[in-house]
């Protein structure tokens, strides 16, 4: 078994790679839809748009293929990676051409798609950009899965045991809330056109770049042991679908559900929420002063919330993980259904704090969870089962469910063009309520099963790893 206490280099390495993945798949999940909207979209003509996919269509598609892509991906890679008994490799090198090819989708424009292909019809022009941008965002994901998504969370599985995996989730919970502040604050100057795309993409490329090359140095290999039982690398493909490995492992699979409804309710509302808070919060707030006590205190208070909110559901997590969950579940469904009816930022503030709640403990616990309970051996096979809840489901359930509800309230924004496109509306957070309600269908039974971890046959096989 693994020390419970992980070394200076260890650390590193986790808030390293964890930090730069989490800068570029926000950059993916959040940008990629304004680099869409606002940049290949805008300024084309109303006919060139009127003949094309919608944007809120191309959005939702290009979140499905990239998620039906990191699914594919983490299978095939991290049960490789696996069979091969490597993981610093599949990492380094993977950070390294990830971040070239995001830094590649800074250069993506209709111009340089008409002189490319020699296309001079408006609608031709936009329809293969748009495409050149969902193509371009599966090749990244592909990078990004194979390096992140599967090795790199099978390496964390490898060096963590049930005794630090907390501690080890709350930083890797943490970090992508350091990632969307730095990206939201880096990435606003290019929503508001104060710097390009490219600029932009290019700058988190280069870090990505940075992270692989310094990985090939400090990166200490896992001494994992692949399953002396595995037939072939082909059946382990599939050994997470067996009904007998579901059933001895059914605690697993109970978290990997409620995870998925989770995971489903955040997708509905989270492609398109800058497009949301840029084009309906910000011109509803505009009277509004954000240094005046009435808006400041309210502010204040909830920021207190949330942070010791978060703090009191985490330990108790250390000693009830069930009792946890199940409140952070009921505040992350009052804070969506807030955010609802929210109509600016008066109303939103105060709505942010009981949603960040439940959406912080819910997702520390619930990885932290599915760690506890995957399999040692075979921790690289189950992450695309995992990757199957966490992402693939969530990523085309949740955004066609997001889509539906903007085109139920037909609400249009007209650019500055005088284009006319539809827009995200409050009602999405409703919808994201009414998944977050089914998180307790799967939790409860996990609760009536318990939460401790027996350890496996397999693990007594892992080898120590850095201390």
């Amino acid at each position: 078994m693994q020390s419970k206490k992980l070394g200076g280099r260890t650390w590193w390495n986790i808030i390293l790679f964890s930090l730069v993945g989490q800068l570029a798949w926000n950059v993916e999940n959040m940008y990629f839809n304004t680099f869409l909207y606002n940049e290949v979209y805008t300024g084309a003509s109303q006919a060139a748009v009127d003949g094309t996919i919608p944007a809120m269509r191309a959005i939702s598609t290009m979140v499905a293929l990239s998620a039906a892509t990191a699914v594919i991906t983490t299978f095939l890679m991290g049960t490789l990676s696996d069979r091969l008994n490597k993981r610093k490799v599949f990492i380094s090198v993977g950070y390294i051409l990830w971040g070239v090819v995001t830094a590649a989708m800074g250069f993506i424009s209709r111009e340089h798609t008409a002189a490319l292909f020699h296309l001079s019809d408006e609608v031709k022009i936009l329809s293969v950009t748009v495409w050149t941008v969902i193509i371009m965002d599966c090749v990244m994901t592909f990078m990004g899965s194979t390096s992140n998504d599967s090795v790199f969370n099978a390496w964390v599985t490898d060096i963590t045991n049930p005794e630090n995996r907390q501690r080890v989730e709350t930083v890797l919970a943490a970090l992508p809330v350091a990632a969307m502040g730095v990206v939201v604050g880096v990435g606003s100057f290019a929503q508001a056109g104060k710097i390009g795309y490219d600029v932009f993409f290019c700058c988190l490329g280069a870090f990505a770049v940075f992270s692989g090359v310094i990985g090939l140095f400090t990166l200490q290999e896992t001494k994992h042991r692949p399953d002396a039982n595995g037939a072939n690398y082909w059946a382990d493909l599939f050994y997470g679908f067996r009904p007998s490995v579901i059933k001895e492992n059914n605690r697993l699979y109970l978290a990997l559900a409620a995870l998925g409804f989770f995971s489903i309710a955040v997708q509905v509302f989270f492609p398109y929420l800058l497009l949301y808070i840029q084009h309906a919060i910000l011109p509803a707030s505009e009277g509004i002063d954000l240094v005046s006590p009435g808006f400041l205190i309210p502010a204040v208070l909830s920021v207190l919330v949330l942070v010791g909110g978060i703090v009191l559901l985490l330990r108790l997590g250390g000693k009830n993980k069930g009792a946890a969950l199940l409140i952070a579940t009921g505040c992350f469904a009052v804070g969506l259904l807030a955010l609802g009816f929210a109509k600016d930022l008066r109303t939103v503030v105060p709505a942010i704090a009981p949603t960040v709640i439940g959406y912080a403990v819910l997702m520390i616990i619930f990885n932290a969870t599915v760690r506890d309970f995957t399999p040692e051996s075979k921790a690289g096979q189950f992450q695309g089962v995992r990757m199957i809840f966490y992402v693939l489901l969530p990523m085309v359930i949740g955004p066609k469910l997001g889509e539906l509800a903007a085109l139920g309230s037909s609400v249009h924004y007209k650019d500055d063009y005088g284009v006319e496109q539809i827009l995200p509306t409050s009602n999405m957070f409703l919808y994201a309520v009414a998944v977050a309600v089914l998180i307790l269908v799967p939790l409860v039974f996990l609760v009536k099963k318990g939460f401790g971890v027996a350890h496996s046959v397999a693990s007594d096989d892992c080898r120590d790893n850095e201390s």
